[in-house]
This record gives C-alpha cells, sequence and structure tokens, in this order.
C-alpha cells in the first residue's frame, strides 16, 4: 500500500516530498563544494546519486525512520531541502546556492520543527553544527534553537574529521 503524500505549508513555504520529476533539480542543489564540504551526500551528486538519493528518502519514509522533503514556495520548483530523522530527532537541510539568503532554511526548520513536535510528539529536536558553520548557527538561533551543553560530537566523513555542537529545541504543551 502506498503512503499518502505529506504536504506541510507554513511560514511562506510549502514542504514536500521528492519526486522522480525532481531529479535534475537535486543535481543542481546537492552538486555543490559547499554541500559536499558540509554534509555527507554523495560527491559529486550526479544522476545516478540522485536516483539513489530518491529511492534511499522514499524507503526512510516508508519506515519512519527519516523524512526528506523539498522546500519549495508554492509548490514550485525545490529550492532546497529539510530533513528530519524520526528516530535521532535531528534536523538538517540544504538550501540551494542560488536561493540562499531568503531566510529559507529558517522557515523550514521552523517548519519542521513544529512538525515533529506537534504530530510526530517529538519532545525534543537538534540541530548538529559545525563551530565554523556561522550561517548554520544564524539559522538554528533564528529557529529557536538553543545551544546543549553536550560534549561535541566527532565524525570523519570523506576524509575530513570534524565537531558537531548540539542545538536543540524542546517542546512543552500548552497547560504544563
Amino acid at each position: 500500500m502506498e503512503m499518502p503524500s505529506l504536504w506541510l505549508t507554513a511560514h511562506g513555504l510549502r514542504l514536500r516530498e521528492w519526486t522522480s520529476g525532481d531529479l535534475a533539480v537535486m543535481r543542481e542543489l546537492f552538486d555543490d563544494p559547499d554541500v559536499a564540504y558540509r554534509t555527507p551526500l554523495e560527491s559529486p551528486f550526479d544522476q545516478a546519486a540522485a536516483r539513489r538519493y530518491l529511492d534511499n528518502a522514499h524507503r526512510a519514509r516508508k519506515e519512519n525512520k527519516r523524512l526528506h522533503l523539498a522546500i519549495t514556495i508554492d509548490d514550485q520548483q525545490p529550492l532546497g531541502e529539510v530533513l528530519l530523522n524520526q528516530t535521532t530527532g535531528s534536523i538538517s537541510y540544504v538550501v540551494g546556492a542560488a536561493h540562499r539568503g531568503q531566510r529559507l532554511a529558517t522557515r523550514a526548520v521552523q517548519t519542521i520543527t513544529q512538525y515533529a513536535h506537534t504530530a510526530l510528539d517529538l519532545p525534543r529536536v537538534i540541530l548538529e553544527i559545525e563551530p565554523d558553520n556561522h550561517p548554520s548557527i544564524a539559522v538554528a538561533r533564528s529557529a529557536g534553537f538553543h545551544p546543549c551543553n553536550a560534549a561535541p560530537e566527532t565524525v570523519t566523513d570523506k576524509g575530513r574529521t570534524y565537531d558537531l555542537l548540539t542545538w536543540e529545541h524542546c517542546y512543552t504543551p500548552a497547560g504544563d
């Protein structure tokens, strides 16, 4: 049985699931040196990588593990992606280079955070950010996240070792 499509609309955005029709746009958005540097996405991100990514995204949704949603305005062409790991409560995002500076990441993070808290009953969601990633730190602050006191997590990916600081957003239902 096929799952119904997921659409989230808030903060002037429409977040929707990726489709096969988005493969070329995925390549444009994800085949970027900055994206390759800051994310675990394949690099180069070619047509085959886009197909694998889309297939993995659909499988993860069916297994209730992750939501990979295209960031759009009025369901136009995708401008980026916001991802929610339902197991860990972590959120990540990518905004295409041509679309940065429009508060798309902040608005997408706010939208998926609200969904995580209210629809999925996740009391805490997190962002994991490198200490020198100032644009992502600005997104975290703007979206209402706060740094945790947790020790940094050290990660090695694509031959690069770096630390990730945890930022959190906690939800307390009204009346509690």
